[in-house]
């Protein structure tokens, strides 16, 4: 199986994508980083097969996207990468640019809710 995660065939890309950050992903990043949500660990621009995605969270195997107007137009790209990333049981969050620049409070809450639900799953399913 090839590897999947952190592809190094897309690392230049992704230090490419990290350094050219849009202000909902610097804004969001200030929410995610120095595990200030539950104390968990958020990665920038991390890769999952073909896919870059732009926060994601291994312990909750959470993916945090930042949407621009350029996904209403890209609907079927983004429910097909949805579809890939929930077979691999990696939840994705997407929020609207306009939601994180102006309510990020709230977005804030909806991303610590998710990884406290995600995290009390985790703690208290065996399996």
């Amino acid at each position: 199986m090839p590897y999947i995660y952190n592809n190094s065939t897309i690392k230049n890309l992704r230090q490419k994508l990290r350094k050219q950050i849009t202000d909902a992903e610097r804004k969001l990043w200030q929410i995610l980083r120095k595990k200030q949500i539950c104390e968990v660990k958020f990665i920038k621009q991390y890769s999952v097969g073909n896919y870059i995605l732009d926060f994601y969270c291994p312990k909750c195997r959470l993916a945090i996207e930042a949407d621009g107007g350029q996904h209403a137009e890209n609907i079927e790209y983004d429910n097909k990468r949805t579809e890939y990333l929930n077979n691999l049981n990696i939840q994705v969050l997407r929020f609207w640019n306009n939601d994180i620049l102006q309510n990020s409070d709230g977005v804030g809450e909806k991303i610590r809710l998710t990884v406290e639900k995600k995290l009390k799953k985790y703690y208290t399913n065996p399996s």
